[in-house]
């Protein structure tokens, strides 16, 4: 599905499911990774998960921009458009707009995966961290010896 197809479904399902029409611009953002879309405030366009069509199809990327749609028309009328305002979940029922979008596997293991393993020279204690850290700066906290970088990322 290019940009503009899905500019077209946006437009299409905004004058179906709320009567008003989508005024701004939707569009695919492969940046990101942990949520099905975005509903920008200051320039009023929708962002969407590309992966999330390619994962779970048509239909979840209809739910996606129903949601996103509430936070849009919400916004603009200037009414409750956070996730915990009643505004926003009253709105979201009448539509029939999932409160959450289905997981993306792989980037949830992306996510939580140890990228740097450090290793105590004396003792071999190991301390996985999903940043790198300054080896001159720190110590083994097990027996003060020095530490070396044990998988490189």
């Amino acid at each position: 599905m290019t940009d503009q197809e899905l500019q077209t479904l946006v437009e299409e399902l905004s004058l179906e499911k709320f009567n008003v029409p989508f005024l701004h611009e939707a569009y695919f953002n492969k940046r990101l990774k942990t949520t099905g879309g975005r509903y920008l405030l200051h320039s009023h366009n929708i962002e969407l998960n590309p992966k999330s069509y390619e994962v779970f199809g048509i239909e979840e990327l209809r739910g996606i921009i129903l949601h996103e749609l509430c936070h849009y028309h919400l916004h603009i009328r200037g009414m409750g458009y956070k996730h915990r305002d009643v505004d926003f979940r009253t709105l979201l029922k009448k539509v029939g707009a999932p409160r959450f979008c289905s997981t993306i596997e792989e980037n949830k293991k992306q996510l939580n995966t140890n990228l740097h393993i450090y290793e105590c020279l004396s003792c071999q204690q190991q301390y996985p961290r999903k940043k790198r850290m300054n080896i001159e700066k720190y110590k083994c906290g097990k027996c003060h010896g020095k530490l070396k970088k044990v998988i490189e990322s």
